[in-house]
């Protein structure tokens, strides 16, 4: 007579602990994407049909829509500004400043930032973002 077992075994996959680690992993990665950005004044940057990148990280200036001027996150009033980028770029040794300003801003305030850049030899890239 043949004697049914009733249990039979079913192959599993614990999946609990993997959500866990992924949920980790997730925040980790939001977490660095955050830092590894060096500038973390948002604002909408101009297009570019091709958007080349520097080799090396220079000295950021950024505009904002409020007249607001920073060097490299910290906030410069505009009378102190040529003072400033001149004391920043002698001391990084590289006389090149990338210039974040919003695509919508008057051409005017680019070309007073442009006209210190001019008077103190500095050499001034305009950040765009890709098309």
């Amino acid at each position: 007579m043949a004697i049914k077992r009733n249990k039979r075994f079913h192959v599993e996959v614990a999946t609990s602990a993997l959500s866990d680690i992924m949920f980790f992993l997730l925040l980790f990665f939001l977490i660095i994407s955050t830092l590894a950005n060096p500038n973390v004044i948002k604002m909408d940057l101009p297009k570019a049909e091709t958007p080349d990148k520097t080799p090396q990280q220079h000295l950021s200036l950024s505009v904002t829509k409020e007249k607001k001027f920073f060097l490299d996150k910290e906030e410069v009033p505009y009378d102190q500004l040529e003072q400033r980028l001149v004391q920043k770029t002698t001391q990084m040794n590289d006389n090149t400043v990338v210039v974040r300003i919003p695509f919508d801003m008057e051409v005017q305030n680019l070309i007073d930032v442009l006209e210190i850049g001019i008077k103190n030899n500095l050499k001034f890239v305009i950040a765009t973002k890709a098309n």
